[in-house]
C-alpha cells in the first residue's frame, strides 16, 4: 500500500505551513501530497480560509523534488474545463511530471454561495463531471491546437472520487486510472473495491487503482496519541476520534486490514496541520506497510 499525506487546505493553511508540510512529506518518504480543493472552511470555521489548490500545488512543485502532488478532489463547479486542464498541465510542467489529477462533482453548497458558483442539482453536477472528463482528456491527448501537452504521457493520472455509486463508477471506468473513496470502514472498502473491479471487468478494461481518503492520528506512544487526539478534538469540536488512530504499529496494522480489503493507496487526512512532526511518523507507517 502506498501511504500519502492529505491536507485540508481550506482550514487556514498558510503558505509557510504548506511549504513545511510538503518538505516534511518528502523527507518522510511518503508517496504523494494531496490537498483538498475547497474555498471555505468546513471544520474550523471563520476566520480559516483557503489558498487556491492549483496555485498552491504549482508553488509546492518548485520547492520539492520527488513527491507527487494532486487534488483530492477538484470540483467541476469551480472552473471551466479548459482552465482546469491548463492548471494541471502547468503543475505537471513545473513539477517535471509529478501531478495527479483528482476530480469530482462537488458537494459543499456553502462555498458555492459565498463565491458565486452555480451549484444546481446532483444530477447536473454529475453530468458536468462526465463532460469535463471527456473534454479535459481530449485537450491533453487529441487536440492538435492546444499546447503544451502534459509532461506525463499520454496524460497525468486521473482520479475520480465517490462512494462506488453507479454514476461515479461509470465516469471512472470511462476516463480514470484510480477510484478514491472517503472514510470507509474495512467492510465498506471491500464492497466498494468489489463493485469497481466488477465494473472494470464488464467494460473489458484493466482494473483501476482503488484508494481511500480517511482521517488519521499517529503517535510514538500512547501519551503522544492522547495529546494529538486532544488537539484534533479541539479543532473538530467533538468527542470522537478519526477512523485510524494509534501508535505507528497500530496504525500500520489497521492499514494492512484495509490493504487486505483491496485498498492500494491511502491518503491520510492530517487535520492539525500545525503539527508538522506527525508527518515523519506517517513516513514510518509507510515504511512498515510497504515492508
Amino acid at each position: 500500500m502506498d501511504v500519502c499525506l492529505m491536507v485540508e487546505g481550506q482550514e487556514g493553511v498558510s503558505w509557510e505551513q504548506w511549504r513545511a508540510l510538503a518538505r516534511a512529506a518528502e523527507d518522510a518518504g511518503l508517496g504523494a501530497l494531496f490537498r483538498s480543493d475547497h474555498y471555505r472552511s468546513i471544520v474550523r470555521g471563520e476566520p480559516a480560509g483557503a489558498l487556491d489548490a492549483w496555485a498552491t500545488l504549482a508553488a509546492l512543485a518548485t520547492c520539492t523534488e520527488r513527491i507527487r502532488l494532486g487534488t483530492m478532489v477538484s470540483p467541476v463547479t469551480f472552473r471551466h474545463p479548459a482552465v482546469l486542464a491548463k492548471n494541471a498541465v502547468t503543475v505537471d510542467h513545473v513539477s517535471h511530471g509529478r501531478v495527479e489529477f483528482g476530480i469530482g462533482a462537488g458537494w459543499y453548497e456553502a462555498e458555492h454561495e459565498s463565491y458565486g458558483f452555480s451549484f444546481s442539482t446532483p444530477r447536473t453536477r454529475l453530468d458536468e463531471l462526465d463532460r469535463q472528463l471527456q473534454e479535459i482528456t481530449r485537450q491533453w491527448t487529441e487536440a492538435d491546437d492546444i499546447r503544451p501537452r502534459p509532461v506525463q504521457q499520454p496524460r497525468p493520472p486521473i482520479i475520480v472520487g465517490g462512494a462506488a455509486r453507479p454514476r461515479t463508477v461509470a465516469a471512472a471506468i470511462r476516463h480514470a486510472d484510480e477510484y478514491n473513496t472517503t472514510f470507509p470502514s474495512v467492510d465498506e472498502a471491500r464492497e466498494r473495491a468489489r463493485v469497481l473491479a466488477q465494473a472494470a471487468r464488464a467494460a473489458g478494461r484493466p482494473p483501476l487503482r482503488f484508494s481511500m481518503m480517511t482521517g488519521c492520528i499517529v503517535g510514538r506512544d500512547d501519551g503522544e496519541v492522547r495529546d494529538r487526539l486532544a488537539a484534533w478534538r479541539e479543532i473538530t469540536r467533538g468527542t470522537s476520534e478519526p477512523p485510524i488512530c494509534g501508535t505507528v504499529d497500530q496504525v500500520s496494522a489497521r492499514l494492512r486490514e484495509y490493504e487486505a480489503a483491496g485498498v492500494e493507496r491511502a491518503m491520510l487526512q492530517h487535520l492539525v496541520h500545525e503539527d508538522v512532526e506527525m508527518v515523519a511518523l506517517l513516513g514510518e507507517v509507510a515504511a512498515q506497510v510497504a515492508g
